[in-house]
């Protein structure tokens, strides 16, 4: 998973919390998993012009988080079903990872980018 080696970080009296990209993007991947037309996630790297489909296990993968001044950035590397309206379903996407990581981490985050890697074919 290409992310920054940043954490997002917060502070107060009673102690610190540190929070790993990895966790983020666990978040993200889960919340984009649950919408309706998400086949999977993809790898962000297309090999030979072809996405491909990452095994439950790698999913994470599918997710980069980038830190830009205590901002957070997510984007989302995705396989959609063949069919669905893309916009509709990349709209429902990034509320729910909106609505999902910023409940968790109680901080508004920059922007939810969806790249659709490809589409699959009910057979």
């Amino acid at each position: 998973m290409a992310v920054e080696i940043q954490q997002m970080n917060a502070q107060s009296i009673a102690g610190r919390i540190e929070v790993s990209p990895n966790a983020i993007a666990s978040l993200a991947a889960q919340a984009s998993l649950e919408c309706y037309g998400v086949v999977g996630m993809a790898s962000p790297n297309f090999v030979n012009g072809l996405a491909e489909l990452l095994h439950i296990e790698q999913r994470n993968r599918g997710v980069q988080v980038h830190f830009d001044d205590e901002q957070i950035t997510i984007d989302l590397f995705v396989i959609l079903q063949y069919g669905t309206r893309i916009s509709t379903v990349a709209d429902e996407m990034t509320q729910s990872v909106k609505f999902n990581v910023e409940r968790a981490l109680g901080r508004k985050l920059k922007a939810v980018n969806v790249h659709v890697q490809g589409l699959r074919v009910p057979q």
